[in-house]
């Protein structure tokens, strides 16, 4: 028995890393797409030089960035700094492991909550960046983004009880099941266009990218960043995008993770983020916090006393 256990605890552990390494492959391309669809919405080419029309450009990238000198300000809080974009993409990748494949993988009965853990996770290594930097326009740039992050999350969290009371349980691999007949996008259609605005603040994404709003903080939290560690927060940005699209498709959407219907969803979503920053302008700070609590909030908060109606 205890051998078995050995075993798929092993098992478990190689499944787990071939899917990291998958997920850091397709933040390399997620990159690129995003720079040709912006090439294209603003009529230019986009990368088209390394490899064939440009498909290896995101490894010369990731090749210049981690090879650059790594400096550090003199006066930082050493230890937290080197460590900040570690933890955030370590964060970033941990969370995957929510991801409900009907074998190999972890897919635990409580997803729900490790989700959540991991999202309020995320706000640490933005705020330590911005502080250890010992730079003002770090921790100004930090300070914008844990609050619209913190934010964003109680709108998300809401919306998630909401579902937790239709599906009945924290696994996620429940909305799979709930979604065999008809998507959840079409029952909860308001719903799903909220989660999607709370994920692209969540994920720091265009019209929401206060957190590098160059033309009055510099770069936000990242400032003092460069090579490896701007290369790692970078990275942990995508993987944030790439698992909200990924959770977007899982949950209103329906489908399981084993055809490839589910991936090409991700994609479709994917692009959208991508759509949005192409096409909007971002706002004026006060409208974001206006629109997280007082538009957002009570939405929310309606749908979860109109579900849990339902399904007394």
């Amino acid at each position: 028995m205890g051998y078995e256990v050995f075993v798929g605890f092993v098992l478990m552990v190689v499944n787990y890393l071939v899917l990291i390494i998958c997920v850091l492959v397709s933040v390399a391309f997620v990159t690129l797409l995003e720079r040709k669809i912006l090439g294209y919405i603003q009529i230019r080419k986009g990368p088209n030089k390394v490899g064939f029309m440009g498909i290896l450009q995101p490894f010369s990238d990731a090749v210049k960035l981690f090879t650059k000198e790594q400096t550090s300000p003199t006066l930082s809080n050493f230890l937290v700094y080197y460590m900040s974009p570690v933890f955030s993409l370590f964060i970033s990748l941990l969370v995957w492991a929510v991801v409900p494949y009907e074998q190999g993988l972890m897919n635990f009965e409580l997803g729900v909550l490790f989700f959540l853990c991991c999202l309020s996770l995320g706000v640490y290594s933005t705020m330590s960046a911005g502080w250890a930097s010992n730079s003002k326009y770090s921790l100004l740039g930090s300070l914008r983004a844990v609050a619209q992050t913190i934010s964003y999350e109680v709108s998300l969290a809401l919306i998630l009880l909401s579902f937790l009371f239709l599906v009945g349980g924290f696994n996620f691999e429940l909305f799979s099941l709930y979604q065999e007949k008809v998507w959840l996008l079409w029952v909860v259609m308001p719903l799903s266009w909220v989660w999607f605005a709370s994920c692209l603040a969540e994920t720091n994404r265009t019209p929401f990218d206060f957190a590098e709003g160059e033309s009055e903080l510099v770069s936000g939290f990242n400032t003092e960043y460069s090579s490896g560690g701007f290369a790692l927060i970078f990275m942990a940005e995508y993987a944030s995008i790439l698992f909200m699209s990924m959770l977007f498709s899982l949950m209103f959407l329906g489908g399981t993770f084993l055809g490839i219907s589910s991936y090409l969803k991700l994609v479709a979503m994917a692009f959208i983020f991508i759509w949005v920053r192409g096409t909007l302008p971002r706002l004026r700070y006060d409208k974001l916090m206006y629109l997280a609590w007082k538009s957002f909030l009570p939405v929310s908060l309606n749908y979860l006393i109109f579900y849990m109606g339902v399904k007394l």
